[in-house]
């Protein structure tokens, strides 16, 4: 089988296949061309974190990290207002 990359959202597709059991491991296999032990990794790892889906710190988290990020940019603005502010004095004189 060919080795690639998956993005998270092709990973959790793939263990919410293996979790329906509609098909075997091996069907699932042949079709999303990945191996049968790596699916089970995925079935796992999505079973071990589901209960973080629903969890008030991860959203709570989420708007820390937004809030931080919009103060950050803020920072960013005031510190080229006065980088600019400087370059023109010193141009000036």
């Amino acid at each position: 089988m060919i080795r690639r990359k998956r993005s998270n959202k092709e990973k959790a597709i793939i263990a919410i296949e293996a979790l329906r059991e509609g098909r075997t491991m091996g069907e699932l296999s042949n079709e999303y061309e990945i191996h049968p032990n790596q699916i089970g990794r995925f079935k796992k790892r999505l079973l071990e974190n589901a209960e973080q889906i629903f969890s008030k710190e991860v959203k709570n988290r989420e708007k820390r990290l937004e809030e931080e990020k919009e103060e950050l940019y803020k920072q960013i603005g005031q510190l080229k207002v006065e980088n600019d502010f400087l370059k023109k004095k010193l141009n000036w004189r």
